[in-house]
């Protein structure tokens, strides 16, 4: 067993999900969205970099040391897999690991808006799945493309760095790519897909331009693409989307998005009560003023198409989280702490639930 594996299990045992290693801090995890210290004893360089090691293929090691950064997955059999980030910090070397759920959890184990289902059942077209970092866009992702393995007879090939879920053999044929190992970068992989008759693509993350000009060819060319991004809502994924290009090839993407993108699903999580975490969604699908939209650069207006398509499905976040403090799944403070018009929560919230600053 490697060294690391017992700090990994130690952090499962205490509900955590995320562990942190630090060199001069002790390894810290995180538990209902807070950081707790797992010892009293500091991680030291030689200890830190023999845990961290000892789980790498050496060419991995190697490529570590000459960038600086790292993304791998490493599996304890029989207990979980996590999504590993090596970097350099100002300490020297350090990590953060994530836990990547065994099983997958379906559309209803983590109560997922109806809506995301018309979503898969979608022959062609982009569909984005947005959030900060650790608000479960990938659990999100899986139970999607879990759905759509169970009911479809589809192609998917799935490029990620690294592979977070492995989709069991169901209905649809699943080709796992991982970049570092399969392919050489995510447009690589973009470049060979469009040669291998897939039904669907899954996109780990749109980082560069040439992915998402990429991802968007794809989507045009008659395939349905699920990436993600690091944006809060709808009209701000439409605007990244744009912006990652120069000024003078920005018509030219409003144009193909607006003609592709089939859409998008912004997600955080909050605390639950009485603990653990729950995802509240905001929700943009295809609506006939939305093309135009998009292409005439009015992206203000998409939350207006969001506000007005409630019977389809569609969704703004302050509404999703005013939904789950009414049926008392969170607290008006978390509500409140999350919202981008604040003042519509500050009639639920209780005396002192603002002490402190917020």
């Amino acid at each position: 067993m490697a060294a690391i594996d017992s700090l990994l299990k130690t952090m499962l045992e205490k509900g955590g999900s995320d562990l942190h290693l630090t060199v001069g801090l002790p390894p810290k995890t995180r538990a209902s969205g807070t950081l707790q210290a797992m010892s009293d004893t500091p991680l030291d360089t030689k200890t830190m970099e023999a845990l961290l090691k000892e789980i790498c293929p050496a060419k991995r090691w190697a490529d570590f040391l000459d960038r600086k950064d790292l993304d791998l997955a490493h599996e304890i059999p029989g207990v979980a897999r996590f999504r590993g980030n090596y970097l350099y910090n100002h300490w020297g070397q350090a990590a953060v690991f994530r836990q990547i759920p065994a099983k997958i959890l379906s559309f209803e184990q983590l109560n997922l808006p109806e809506a995301l289902k018309k979503l898969c059942h979608l022959d062609q077209g982009l569909v984005v799945v947005t959030g900060p970092t650790g608000s479960g866009k990938s659990t999100t992702l899986a139970a999607m493309i879990d759905y759509i393995n169970s009911n479809l007879a589809k192609h998917i090939i799935t490029i990620e760095d690294p592979i977070e879920f492995v989709h069991p053999v169901k209905k649809s044929v699943i080709v796992h790519r991982e970049v570092g190992e399969h392919t050489a970068s995510f447009a690589a992989a973009l470049k060979g897909a469009m040669r291998h008759d897939p039904d669907i693509l899954l996109l780990g993350e749109m980082r560069e331009m040439e992915t998402i000009k990429l991802a968007l060819g794809c989507a045009s060319m008659g395939m349905l693409v699920f990436g993600t991004l690091h944006t809060n809502n709808a009209p701000k994924t439409v605007d990244r989307i744009i912006n990652t290009f120069p000024a003078d090839e920005q018509n030219q993407v409003r144009v193909m998005l607006s003609s592709c993108l089939a859409g998008v699903v912004a997600q955080l999580l909050c605390k639950k009560i009485p603990k653990g975490r729950c995802a509240v969604h905001e929700i943009l699908l295809t609506h006939e003023a939305l093309p135009n939209t998009i292409r005439s650069g009015q992206i203000s207006n998409i939350k207006s198409i969001i506000e007005s398509g409630g019977t389809d499905g569609m969704i703004t976040m302050d509404n999703s989280l005013m939904a789950r403090v009414k049926d008392g799944t969170i607290e008006p403070k978390e509500a409140y702490m999350k919202a981008a018009i604040k003042q519509t929560f500050v009639s639920l919230l209780k005396p002192g639930d603002l002490d402190g600053g917020h």
